[in-house]
Protein backbone atom coordinates (compact mmCIF):
# COMPACT_ATOMS: atom_id res chain seq x y z
CA UNK A 1 0.00 0.00 0.00
CA UNK A 2 1.49 3.50 -1.14
CA UNK A 3 3.05 4.83 2.07
CA UNK A 4 0.89 8.17 1.45
CA UNK A 5 -2.37 6.88 2.06
CA UNK A 6 -3.36 7.85 5.74
CA UNK A 7 -4.94 5.37 8.45
CA UNK A 8 -8.68 6.55 7.82
CA UNK A 9 -8.15 5.30 4.25
CA UNK A 10 -7.05 2.28 4.18
CA UNK A 11 -9.94 0.58 3.91
CA UNK A 12 -11.00 2.18 0.73
CA UNK A 13 -7.76 1.73 -0.78
CA UNK A 14 -8.26 -2.19 -0.36
CA UNK A 15 -11.31 -1.93 -1.43
CA UNK A 16 -10.28 -0.11 -5.15
CA UNK A 17 -7.26 -2.54 -5.10
CA UNK A 18 -9.49 -5.33 -4.86
CA UNK A 19 -12.03 -4.41 -7.76
CA UNK A 20 -9.35 -2.81 -9.58
CA UNK A 21 -7.43 -6.39 -9.47
CA UNK A 22 -10.85 -7.83 -10.70
CA UNK A 23 -11.07 -5.24 -13.58
CA UNK A 24 -7.43 -5.56 -14.53
CA UNK A 25 -7.71 -9.50 -14.67
CA UNK A 26 -11.03 -9.60 -16.65
CA UNK A 27 -10.46 -6.89 -19.36
CA UNK A 28 -6.59 -6.68 -19.04
CA UNK A 29 -5.44 -10.39 -19.14
CA UNK A 30 -8.18 -12.37 -20.02
CA UNK A 31 -9.01 -10.71 -23.28
CA UNK A 32 -5.33 -11.42 -24.82
CA UNK A 33 -5.92 -14.97 -23.50
CA UNK A 34 -8.91 -15.80 -25.23
CA UNK A 35 -8.23 -13.95 -28.76
CA UNK A 36 -5.00 -15.78 -29.27
CA UNK A 37 -7.06 -19.31 -29.50
CA UNK A 38 -7.33 -19.26 -33.32
CA UNK A 39 -3.67 -18.21 -33.53
CA UNK A 40 -0.67 -20.65 -34.41
CA UNK A 41 0.85 -22.63 -31.53
CA UNK A 42 3.66 -20.42 -31.07
CA UNK A 43 1.96 -17.29 -30.76
CA UNK A 44 -0.70 -18.71 -28.25
CA UNK A 45 2.36 -20.49 -26.17
CA UNK A 46 4.04 -17.03 -26.60
CA UNK A 47 0.88 -15.10 -25.38
CA UNK A 48 0.05 -17.79 -22.74
CA UNK A 49 3.10 -17.94 -20.64
CA UNK A 50 3.57 -13.93 -20.65
CA UNK A 51 0.18 -13.25 -19.51
CA UNK A 52 0.53 -16.31 -16.49
CA UNK A 53 3.91 -14.54 -16.02
CA UNK A 54 2.27 -11.05 -16.01
CA UNK A 55 -0.63 -12.76 -13.47
CA UNK A 56 1.92 -14.37 -11.06
CA UNK A 57 4.33 -11.40 -10.61
CA UNK A 58 0.76 -9.22 -10.29
CA UNK A 59 -0.26 -12.05 -7.39
CA UNK A 60 3.31 -11.54 -5.51
CA UNK A 61 2.93 -7.68 -5.60
CA UNK A 62 -0.73 -7.90 -3.96
CA UNK A 63 -0.19 -11.36 -1.98
CA UNK A 64 1.92 -9.58 0.85
CA UNK A 65 0.88 -5.75 1.47
CA UNK A 66 3.95 -5.67 3.95
CA UNK A 67 6.78 -7.16 1.83
CA UNK A 68 5.69 -8.36 -0.84
CA UNK A 69 7.02 -11.35 -2.86
CA UNK A 70 8.08 -8.96 -5.79
CA UNK A 71 9.17 -5.64 -5.14
CA UNK A 72 7.09 -2.86 -7.37
CA UNK A 73 9.71 -1.97 -9.71
CA UNK A 74 10.43 -5.42 -11.07
CA UNK A 75 6.47 -5.60 -11.67
CA UNK A 76 6.33 -2.99 -13.63
CA UNK A 77 9.56 -4.11 -15.31
CA UNK A 78 7.92 -7.16 -16.34
CA UNK A 79 4.75 -5.64 -17.24
CA UNK A 80 6.39 -3.52 -19.50
CA UNK A 81 8.72 -6.54 -21.34
CA UNK A 82 5.27 -7.99 -21.45
CA UNK A 83 3.20 -5.64 -23.06
CA UNK A 84 6.28 -5.28 -25.97
CA UNK A 85 6.03 -9.18 -26.22
CA UNK A 86 2.62 -9.41 -26.32
CA UNK A 87 1.79 -6.26 -28.79
CA UNK A 88 4.83 -7.78 -31.77
CA UNK A 89 2.60 -11.29 -31.30
CA UNK A 90 -0.79 -9.85 -31.33
CA UNK A 91 0.04 -6.91 -33.57
CA UNK A 92 -0.71 -4.33 -31.21
CA UNK A 93 -1.25 -4.04 -27.31
CA UNK A 94 -3.47 -0.67 -26.92
CA UNK A 95 -5.98 -2.55 -24.75
CA UNK A 96 -3.66 -3.79 -22.50
CA UNK A 97 -2.04 -0.96 -21.98
CA UNK A 98 -5.01 1.23 -21.55
CA UNK A 99 -6.40 -1.02 -18.40
CA UNK A 100 -2.53 -1.45 -16.67
CA UNK A 101 -2.33 2.36 -16.80
CA UNK A 102 -3.54 2.86 -13.22
CA UNK A 103 -0.29 0.18 -11.76
CA UNK A 104 1.97 2.73 -13.00
CA UNK A 105 0.61 5.22 -10.94
CA UNK A 106 0.24 3.01 -7.86
CA UNK A 107 3.55 1.33 -7.79
CA UNK A 108 5.63 3.81 -8.99
CA UNK A 109 6.85 6.50 -6.56
CA UNK A 110 6.46 10.73 -7.03
CA UNK A 111 5.12 11.76 -10.05
CA UNK A 112 7.96 11.80 -12.75
CA UNK A 113 8.38 7.93 -12.19
CA UNK A 114 4.71 6.74 -13.30
CA UNK A 115 5.16 9.71 -16.30
CA UNK A 116 8.29 7.32 -17.49
CA UNK A 117 7.31 4.43 -16.52
CA UNK A 118 3.53 4.46 -18.61
CA UNK A 119 5.64 6.31 -21.35
CA UNK A 120 7.68 3.05 -21.82
CA UNK A 121 4.91 1.15 -22.25
CA UNK A 122 3.49 3.59 -24.69
CA UNK A 123 6.38 3.27 -26.42
CA UNK A 124 6.85 -0.61 -26.34
CA UNK A 125 3.06 -0.89 -26.90
CA UNK A 126 3.25 0.94 -30.12
CA UNK A 127 6.57 0.22 -31.69
CA UNK A 128 6.23 -3.47 -31.03
CA UNK A 129 3.06 -3.93 -32.55
CA UNK A 130 4.08 -1.53 -35.89
CA UNK A 131 2.61 -4.17 -38.69
CA UNK A 132 4.76 -5.56 -41.29
CA UNK A 133 3.53 -2.58 -43.97
CA UNK A 134 4.36 0.70 -41.75
CA UNK A 135 1.68 2.61 -43.64
CA UNK A 136 -1.29 0.23 -42.14
CA UNK A 137 -4.36 3.15 -42.05
CA UNK A 138 -6.37 0.51 -39.67
CA UNK A 139 -3.26 0.89 -37.09
CA UNK A 140 -2.40 3.84 -37.30
CA UNK A 141 -5.87 5.31 -36.52
CA UNK A 142 -6.23 2.13 -34.01
CA UNK A 143 -3.55 1.30 -31.76
CA UNK A 144 -1.66 4.35 -32.03
CA UNK A 145 -4.16 6.67 -31.26
CA UNK A 146 -5.80 4.95 -28.18
CA UNK A 147 -2.41 4.18 -27.13
CA UNK A 148 -1.21 8.04 -27.15
CA UNK A 149 -5.05 9.15 -25.65
CA UNK A 150 -4.54 6.80 -23.40
CA UNK A 151 -0.96 7.78 -22.23
CA UNK A 152 -2.00 11.34 -22.47
CA UNK A 153 -5.28 11.09 -20.09
CA UNK A 154 -3.57 8.99 -17.68
CA UNK A 155 -0.46 11.42 -17.22
CA UNK A 156 -3.02 14.09 -16.80
CA UNK A 157 -5.35 12.43 -14.34
CA UNK A 158 -1.93 11.05 -12.77
CA UNK A 159 -0.51 14.27 -12.29
CA UNK A 160 -4.15 15.76 -10.94
CA UNK A 161 -4.60 13.06 -8.18
CA UNK A 162 -1.07 12.93 -7.14
CA UNK A 163 -1.64 16.85 -6.90
CA UNK A 164 -4.47 16.47 -4.68
CA UNK A 165 -2.51 14.09 -2.42
CA UNK A 166 -0.01 16.48 -1.69
CA UNK A 167 -2.89 19.14 -0.83
CA UNK A 168 -4.30 16.37 1.08
CA UNK A 169 -0.96 15.32 3.03
CA UNK A 170 -0.05 18.77 3.80
CA UNK A 171 -3.22 19.95 5.22
CA UNK A 172 -3.21 16.39 6.93
CA UNK A 173 0.32 17.64 8.27
CA UNK A 174 -0.88 21.06 9.08
CA UNK A 175 -3.78 19.86 10.93
CA UNK A 176 -1.60 17.29 12.71
CA UNK A 177 0.52 20.28 13.89
CA UNK A 178 -2.50 22.08 15.00
CA UNK A 179 -4.11 19.57 17.06
CA UNK A 180 -0.39 18.37 18.54
CA UNK A 181 -0.19 21.83 19.68
CA UNK A 182 -3.89 22.02 21.04
CA UNK A 183 -3.22 19.06 23.25
CA UNK A 184 0.06 20.37 24.19
CA UNK A 185 -1.55 23.26 25.43
CA UNK A 186 -4.75 21.44 26.31
CA UNK A 187 -2.53 19.71 28.49
CA UNK A 188 -0.66 22.44 30.43
CA UNK A 189 -3.75 23.88 31.44
CA UNK A 190 -4.94 21.23 32.67
CA UNK A 191 -1.68 20.21 34.33
CA UNK A 192 -2.33 24.37 35.77
CA UNK A 193 -5.84 23.81 37.08
CA UNK A 194 -4.66 21.04 38.50
CA UNK A 195 -1.77 23.02 40.27
CA UNK A 196 -4.34 25.81 40.75
CA UNK A 197 -6.94 23.35 42.38
CA UNK A 198 -4.07 21.73 44.75
CA UNK A 199 -3.20 25.04 46.04
CA UNK A 200 -6.69 25.95 46.92
CA UNK A 201 -7.23 22.74 48.54
CA UNK A 202 -3.99 23.14 50.80
CA UNK A 203 -5.09 26.88 51.26
CA UNK A 204 -8.79 25.78 52.18
CA UNK A 205 -7.61 22.74 54.39
CA UNK A 206 -4.91 24.96 56.05
CA UNK A 207 -7.96 27.64 56.90
CA UNK A 208 -10.33 24.93 58.35
CA UNK A 209 -7.34 22.99 60.32
CA UNK A 210 -4.08 24.79 61.28
CA UNK A 211 -5.08 28.37 60.87
CA UNK A 212 -7.88 27.90 63.14
CA UNK A 213 -5.93 25.73 65.48
CA UNK A 214 -3.41 28.66 65.98
CA UNK A 215 -6.09 31.62 66.60
CA UNK A 216 -7.06 29.29 69.31
CA UNK A 217 -4.01 29.19 70.86
CA UNK A 218 -3.64 32.37 70.75
CA UNK A 219 -6.89 33.57 72.32
CA UNK A 220 -6.24 30.98 75.25
CA UNK A 221 -2.60 31.96 75.45
CA UNK A 222 -3.49 35.29 76.17
CA UNK A 223 -6.59 34.45 78.45
CA UNK A 224 -3.94 32.29 80.61
CA UNK A 225 -1.58 35.17 80.52
CA UNK A 226 -4.46 37.46 82.15
CA UNK A 227 -5.39 34.75 84.64
CA UNK A 228 -2.16 33.40 85.54
CA UNK A 229 -2.37 35.31 88.80
CA UNK A 230 -5.82 35.82 89.89
CA UNK A 231 -7.05 32.41 88.83
CA UNK A 232 -4.23 29.87 88.53
CA UNK A 233 -6.17 27.04 88.18
CA UNK A 234 -8.23 29.01 85.34
CA UNK A 235 -4.81 29.37 83.79
CA UNK A 236 -3.91 25.46 84.21
CA UNK A 237 -7.18 24.43 82.31
CA UNK A 238 -6.53 26.98 79.43
CA UNK A 239 -2.73 25.73 79.23
CA UNK A 240 -4.10 22.24 78.72
CA UNK A 241 -6.48 23.78 75.99
CA UNK A 242 -3.53 24.86 73.99
CA UNK A 243 -1.51 22.06 74.39
CA UNK A 244 -4.35 19.88 73.22
CA UNK A 245 -4.94 22.02 70.21
CA UNK A 246 -1.25 21.90 69.46
CA UNK A 247 -1.47 18.15 69.20
CA UNK A 248 -4.37 18.43 67.05
CA UNK A 249 -2.51 20.83 64.81
CA UNK A 250 0.28 18.71 64.69
CA UNK A 251 -1.47 16.12 63.77
CA UNK A 252 -3.09 17.99 61.28
CA UNK A 253 0.44 19.07 59.81
CA UNK A 254 1.23 15.70 59.11
CA UNK A 255 -2.35 14.82 57.43
CA UNK A 256 -1.13 17.60 55.16
CA UNK A 257 2.41 16.53 54.42
CA UNK A 258 1.23 13.10 53.85
CA UNK A 259 2.95 11.49 56.30
CA UNK A 260 -1.07 10.44 57.95
CA UNK A 261 -4.33 9.49 56.59
CA UNK A 262 -6.00 11.88 54.62
CA UNK A 263 -9.11 12.49 56.94
CA UNK A 264 -7.08 13.03 59.80
CA UNK A 265 -10.58 12.40 61.51
CA UNK A 266 -10.72 9.11 63.60
CA UNK A 267 -13.22 6.72 62.37
CA UNK A 268 -16.75 6.86 64.15
CA UNK A 269 -19.86 8.68 64.58
CA UNK A 270 -20.31 12.01 63.47
CA UNK A 271 -22.42 13.29 66.01
CA UNK A 272 -19.87 12.00 68.25
CA UNK A 273 -17.33 13.88 66.88
CA UNK A 274 -19.38 17.37 66.20
CA UNK A 275 -20.53 17.00 70.23
CA UNK A 276 -16.69 16.44 71.34
CA UNK A 277 -15.99 19.74 68.87
CA UNK A 278 -18.87 21.76 70.42
CA UNK A 279 -17.63 20.76 74.07
CA UNK A 280 -14.23 21.72 72.92
CA UNK A 281 -15.51 25.27 72.12
CA UNK A 282 -17.83 26.02 74.93
CA UNK A 283 -15.06 24.94 77.28
CA UNK A 284 -12.86 27.67 75.33
CA UNK A 285 -15.25 30.37 75.28
CA UNK A 286 -17.53 29.98 77.70
CA UNK A 287 -20.09 30.51 75.28
CA UNK A 288 -23.45 28.29 75.87
CA UNK A 289 -24.34 25.68 73.31
CA UNK A 290 -27.50 23.98 72.43
CA UNK A 291 -27.20 20.88 70.17
CA UNK A 292 -29.58 18.59 68.53
CA UNK A 293 -27.04 16.03 66.93
CA UNK A 294 -28.66 13.04 65.18
CA UNK A 295 -26.68 9.86 64.25
CA UNK A 296 -26.46 10.03 60.95
CA UNK A 297 -25.22 7.46 58.52
CA UNK A 298 -22.75 9.02 55.98
CA UNK A 299 -19.27 8.07 54.71
CA UNK A 300 -15.92 9.68 55.35
CA UNK A 301 -15.88 12.89 52.71
CA UNK A 302 -19.29 13.96 54.20
CA UNK A 303 -18.18 13.60 58.00
CA UNK A 304 -14.99 15.58 56.67
CA UNK A 305 -17.28 18.28 55.44
CA UNK A 306 -19.83 18.74 57.87
CA UNK A 307 -16.83 18.66 60.87
CA UNK A 308 -14.75 21.36 58.35
CA UNK A 309 -18.29 23.75 58.29
CA UNK A 310 -18.63 23.38 61.90
CA UNK A 311 -15.45 24.33 63.02
CA UNK A 312 -15.31 27.09 60.52
CA UNK A 313 -18.17 28.42 61.57
CA UNK A 314 -17.37 28.21 65.18
CA UNK A 315 -14.34 30.35 64.93
CA UNK A 316 -16.11 33.00 62.53
CA UNK A 317 -18.65 33.19 65.62
CA UNK A 318 -16.06 32.86 68.43
CA UNK A 319 -14.22 36.18 66.41
CA UNK A 320 -17.00 37.83 64.92
CA UNK A 321 -20.03 37.26 66.70
CA UNK A 322 -19.59 38.41 70.58
CA UNK A 323 -22.62 35.71 70.69
CA UNK A 324 -24.16 34.24 73.85
CA UNK A 325 -25.83 31.34 72.93
CA UNK A 326 -24.87 28.84 69.65
CA UNK A 327 -27.21 26.42 68.47
CA UNK A 328 -26.03 23.30 66.15
CA UNK A 329 -28.91 20.95 64.57
CA UNK A 330 -27.80 17.61 62.52
CA UNK A 331 -30.49 15.58 60.75
CA UNK A 332 -30.39 13.62 57.97
CA UNK A 333 -32.84 10.92 55.98
CA UNK A 334 -31.93 8.34 53.12
CA UNK A 335 -31.56 11.33 50.59
CA UNK A 336 -29.98 14.16 52.75
CA UNK A 337 -28.05 15.24 55.28
CA UNK A 338 -28.35 19.07 56.91
CA UNK A 339 -26.53 20.25 59.14
CA UNK A 340 -27.44 24.08 60.51
CA UNK A 341 -25.93 26.10 62.60
CA UNK A 342 -27.05 29.41 64.45
CA UNK A 343 -26.24 32.01 66.66
CA UNK A 344 -27.21 35.36 68.91
CA UNK A 345 -24.91 37.54 67.69
CA UNK A 346 -24.48 40.80 65.99
CA UNK A 347 -25.42 39.25 62.59
CA UNK A 348 -23.31 40.93 59.14
CA UNK A 349 -24.30 42.13 56.22
CA UNK A 350 -24.13 38.86 54.09
CA UNK A 351 -23.38 40.19 50.55
CA UNK A 352 -20.32 42.27 52.00
CA UNK A 353 -18.93 39.40 53.97
CA UNK A 354 -18.04 36.57 51.85
CA UNK A 355 -14.56 35.72 52.99
CA UNK A 356 -12.27 32.70 52.34
CA UNK A 357 -14.62 30.75 55.54
CA UNK A 358 -17.32 31.10 53.62
CA UNK A 359 -16.17 30.52 49.90
CA UNK A 360 -14.31 27.48 51.39
CA UNK A 361 -17.34 25.99 53.17
CA UNK A 362 -19.40 26.67 50.00
CA UNK A 363 -16.45 25.10 47.63
CA UNK A 364 -15.95 21.93 49.67
CA UNK A 365 -20.19 21.38 50.00
CA UNK A 366 -20.50 22.21 46.53
CA UNK A 367 -17.64 19.02 45.30
CA UNK A 368 -19.64 17.01 47.45
CA UNK A 369 -22.47 18.09 45.30
CA UNK A 370 -24.24 19.81 48.29
CA UNK A 371 -24.94 23.85 48.71
CA UNK A 372 -24.45 26.52 51.71
CA UNK A 373 -26.97 28.38 52.49
CA UNK A 374 -26.04 31.91 54.90
CA UNK A 375 -28.90 34.09 56.60
CA UNK A 376 -27.79 37.02 58.55
CA UNK A 377 -28.78 40.69 59.26
CA UNK A 378 -26.92 43.23 61.58
CA UNK A 379 -28.58 42.79 64.93
CA UNK A 380 -29.62 39.39 64.17
CA UNK A 381 -28.07 36.75 64.65
CA UNK A 382 -26.69 34.23 61.84
CA UNK A 383 -27.46 31.19 60.56
CA UNK A 384 -25.39 28.82 58.61
CA UNK A 385 -27.07 25.51 56.70
CA UNK A 386 -25.60 23.03 54.88
CA UNK A 387 -27.05 20.30 53.05
CA UNK A 388 -25.09 17.39 51.41
CA UNK A 389 -26.81 14.48 49.26
CA UNK A 390 -26.34 11.05 50.68
CA UNK A 391 -23.83 8.80 48.37
CA UNK A 392 -24.81 4.96 48.13
CA UNK A 393 -23.00 2.29 50.14
CA UNK A 394 -22.06 5.66 53.06
CA UNK A 395 -21.09 3.85 56.29
CA UNK A 396 -21.05 5.44 59.71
Amino acid sequence: MRPWLQLGERASAATFHRWYSVTWVLFGLAPPTIGVVDDALATRLTAWAVLAVLGLCYAGLRGRAERPAVRPRTFLAVLVAGMAVLSAALGGGAALFVVSLPLFWIHARGSRAPVLWSGAGAFVSVVAGLPREQWNPEFFTGDLVITAFGYAAGVGLGLWVRRLVAQGEERAHRLGVELASAQRQLAEAYQRQGAAEERERLAREIHDTLAQGFASIVVLAEAARDNLAAAPGESLRQLESIERTARENLAEARVLVGSAPRSGIAPGSVAATLRRTLDRFAQDTGIRVEADLQDVVCDQPTRIALLRCTQESLANIRKHAAASTVGLLLTGDADRIELEITDDGKGFVVERARGFGLDGMDRRLAELGGELTVTSAPGEGTRILGALPVTEGAAA
